[in-house]
């Protein structure tokens, strides 16, 4: 059996979609202004920047949680960069290497809960 490591990534509308066009199986290509995309290493975090972030400043006022699993061999080829407390742990994937990394994701990318206006709406 192949190992795989879950890692969550906070979207806004607009990105979900794109996921959707995929049929839940690759994240879009970065904007010209994104040069990494940077999925995290825990759920919490994940939950918190589609909170505190998406939902608020978003223009459509939603973020949205995914879940995804992807080839552990893929994944270790990124050191986790921790981005304020310890919990604040992800990856940083350079937008050239997307297309590969998504090549790795075994299985479908999950939304497992939307937040709007700052408030939780749904959950898996």
């Amino acid at each position: 059996m192949t190992e795989t490591v879950t890692m969550f990534r906070p979207v806004g509308k607009n990105e979900l979609k794109l996921i959707e066009g995929s049929g839940f199986s690759a994240y879009p290509p970065r904007l010209l202004d994104q040069p990494i995309f940077y999925p995290v290493l825990n759920e919490g975090y994940a939950r918190q920047i589609a909170k505190d972030w998406n939902s608020r400043l978003n223009d459509d006022k939603e973020g949205y949680v995914t879940r995804f699993n992807v080839l552990k061999s893929i994944a270790d080829q990124y050191a986790a960069e921790v981005v304020g407390g310890k919990e604040h742990a992800e990856i940083w994937v350079p937008a050239e290497e997307l297309g590969a990394f998504n090549d790795a994701i075994v299985g479908k990318i999950d939304v497992i809960a939307k937040y709007a206006h700052d408030a939780l709406v749904w959950e898996e």
